[in-house]
């Protein structure tokens, strides 16, 4: 089965005075919607922009791996337990907030932000937090993510090319940029689709495109 979400179904959020749009996945805030919890290990999809100068103050999370992946710009990452990174296009970033760790993500360059963060529950919760950067990671290498059962794979494709979707039992697709084509549905930025027991299923670029695909199975 397939659920797709539309870029303009996203629920609004940020603080568009202050510089920050986002627009969130799933419910979120005053966005409640008992149907739209989660799917899978999938807290969160946010799409962020920040303008210059812009970010999100020190705050807390727990019990959450914080996966972001930056589209334009760069991102400047501290938090409390000592780390401090500039994260750019192509390198993933992960926090893993366990039982507790404030952190802060701002724009301090002089060009707009965008990037897409994304929670995931894990298996087990407590323990100490952790970070981790992964500098241009390629097609080729997805990304594991074992404290949440789930895999990160990223695809960029040129028009007419196709890539298999991961046989599982839940894969969560998002359209980064350009257009792809899934199950004869076409897929814009912002897009999102959910599918449940993927089997022999492929996508195919319309446009040049970057596509993060979630491979996870149930916990």
């Amino acid at each position: 089965m397939i659920r797709i979400q539309r870029a303009g179904d996203r629920y609004p959020g940020g603080d568009p005075a202050a510089g920050i749009e986002t627009r969130h996945a799933f419910s979120f805030g005053r966005h409640y919607d008992p149907d739209n919890l989660r799917f899978g290990a999938i807290l969160a999809c946010n799409e962020e922009r920040l303008a210059p100068g812009a970010g999100f103050a020190e705050h807390p999370h727990s019990h959450t791996e914080i996966v972001t992946w930056v589209v334009e710009g760069e991102l400047t990452h501290r938090d409390s337990a000592g780390h401090t990174t500039v994260v750019r296009p192509g390198d993933v970033q992960r926090l893993s907030s366990a039982a507790g760790v404030r952190h802060e993500e701002r724009n301090d360059g002089d060009v707009p932000l965008v990037f897409v963060q994304m929670w995931l529950a894990p298996l087990e919760t407590g323990g100490e937090p952790s970070y981790e950067i992964v500098r241009g990671i390629a097609d080729s290498t997805p990304y594991a993510l074992p404290e949440a059962a789930s895999m990160l794979h990223v695809r960029r494709l040129e028009p007419g090319e196709r890539t298999a979707v991961p046989d599982a039992d839940l894969v969560y697709v998002h359209v980064v940029r350009g257009t792809a084509r899934l199950s004869g549905e076409e897929l814009t930025p912002g897009d999102a689709a959910r599918v449940t027991s993927a089997q022999d299923l492929a996508l195919m670029a319309t446009s040049d495109a970057e596509i993060l695909l979630w491979e996870m199975r149930p916990a």
